[in-house]
């Protein structure tokens, strides 16, 4: 058993034996790709394919995005880092689509770069630049109210909805992210006080007046919404019809909410008839109190659920509400990307060739540069925002969870497994991953490892793939604080 201590991370990873043999997440992805496809495993070197220990993570305090026992291992030079990626360069279609760039996760200066300042798909790694834009805007310890308010004695409700794409069907869990809020215990909440005073018929409209936008941004390629791969951008929804692939979410989330309701309200002894859907757009009166609410999981939270399983809809949805909580416009398709450049630009990050059409990343023709991503990961590592260092501790472990489980499981990066964490981002015309590691120093380092020039095939996507988990092993596994790493 190896222990290692994950740069950025707040975790401690024990890697098991045959862990990494039986990983079950359906990654799967046709056509264009925002989700990474399954990769057969095997297991770890001198694992015993028999045994069923399964990999664990266990949470450490950690006071900053880098581990705290790297703060004083030697910097990698660029010399170095440059000879470690040119070694995992065996690949004649990366070397003239590859870009790089390796900053010190202790300072969160740039050390080295390869082409940073050229522009390429940035795929689901766009998630990171929307990722800063909601942290800088919102506070993340904050939690999306859902609530049903009423004039006062009055028998016409509504069900006021901010952005809680998540909500169960039945009660809430106060341990789950998706699913924290439950519409039977709203229900119950609200039939307490209409049955109290002989309310129980009663009419019911949605409030969807806050943070309105394009229900399906015009960017995306409508298959990926007809085939799972994203769902509608609206302010609320059921865990049991979010967007999967293969099972495509309904057209219209809040018609499924609403009479979700409905039907819990009558198992309370409260009989609800909803009104047109053409009243939902108006605000609530303004002298409505609330009969009941629920609360969602934190921003910070729901962020790094939208990292973790690269939920396209959710990250259009949690950048909508930070620019309508800014007072911003949301209405227009190129809202959600005019608020993530302002952000950046308000940061001084660089954006020279940057083209953003969205905040997930889908759709197709935008163009970000390594040098833009790894800025945004060096504000992490200085904590600009503090909020943020968060985020990217979370991401997604190598080989153990979220859209990495099944990444860097090959002969050739096997022997990092556990250390990178990343978001991915996985499409024809391009892919890219982004995150942390630790070198054999034990320097914590933030990379952003960019590739494109590949055959647009599924075949060449995987190629691509493979080229970038090398380039992160070698980083990772590199003693490279000399000049010939």
């Amino acid at each position: 058993m190896r222990r290692v201590m994950l740069a950025g991370a707040s975790a401690l990873v024990l890697l098991v034996g045959a862990g990494y043999v039986t990983a079950d997440v359906y990654d799967v992805v046709p056509g264009v790709l925002t989700l990474d496809r399954p990769v057969a495993l095997a297991p770890a070197p001198g694992a015993d394919a028999d045994e069923g220990e399964v990999p664990s993570l266990l949470p450490t305090a950690a006071p900053s995005l880098a581990a705290t026992a790297g703060t004083s291992a030697p910097v990698p030079s660029a010399a170095g880092l440059a000879a470690a990626v040119a070694a995992a360069d065996d690949d004649p279609a990366l070397r003239k689509g590859l870009g790089v760039s390796i900053r010190d996760g202790v300072t969160g200066e740039e050390l080295w770069s390869r082409a940073g300042g050229t522009p390429r798909p940035p795929a689901s790694t766009a998630k990171l630049l929307a990722a800063y834009a909601v942290a800088d805007t919102l506070d993340l310890d904050e939690r999306v109210p859902t609530s049903v308010v009423a004039a006062p004695g009055s028998r016409d409700l509504v069900l006021v909805v901010r952005g809680d794409m998540l909500l169960a069907p039945g009660r809430g869990d106060a341990d789950a992210v998706a699913g924290r809020a439950g519409l039977t215990d709203l229900a119950r909440r609200v039939a307490r006080t209409l049955v109290a005073d002989g309310r129980t018929t009663v009419t019911l409209r949605l409030d969807t007046s806050f943070a309105p936008g394009p229900r399906v941004p015009p960017t995306w390629n409508p298959n990926d919404v007809r085939d799972g791969f994203a769902g509608p951008v609206v302010m609320t929804g059921l865990t049991t019809t979010r967007a999967t692939p293969a099972r495509p979410a309904p057209t219209r989330p809040e018609d499924v909410v609403a009479r979700t309701l409905v039907q819990r309200l009558r198992a309370e002894g409260v009989t609800a008839r909803l009104r047109p859907t053409s009243t939902w757009s108006r605000p609530a009166p303004a002298d409505a109190v609330a009969l009941g609410t629920v609360e969602s999981a934190t921003y910070g939270e729901l962020l790094g659920l939208a990292l973790a399983e690269s939920d396209n809809s959710l990250a259009e949805s949690l950048v909508r509400q930070a620019a309508a909580t800014l007072g911003r416009p949301t209405e227009e398709a190129d809202a959600n990307a005019d608020l993530i450049t302002a952000r950046l630009e308000a940061a001084d990050v660089p954006t020279a060739g940057m083209r953003l059409e969205d905040a997930s990343g889908l759709s197709p023709g935008q163009a970000v540069a390594p040098a833009t991503l790894s800025a945004v990961l060096g504000l992490a590592v200085r904590g600009e925002p503090e909020q943020l260092r968060g985020v990217v501790a979370g991401l997604p472990v190598s080989g153990l969870s979220g859209t990495l489980r099944h990444r860097f499981s090959a002969d050739a990066t096997r022997d990092v497994l556990g250390v990178p964490r990343a978001k991915t981002g996985t499409l024809r015309a391009g892919s890219s991953l982004a995150g942390t590691t630790v070198d054999a120093d034990g320097r914590p380092l933030t990379f952003v490892v960019q590739v494109d020039g590949f055959p647009r095939t599924y075949d060449g996507t995987l190629r691509a793939r493979a080229a970038m988990d090398r380039v992160v092993a070698a980083v990772t596994r590199c003693g490279c604080s000399g000049t010939t790493g």
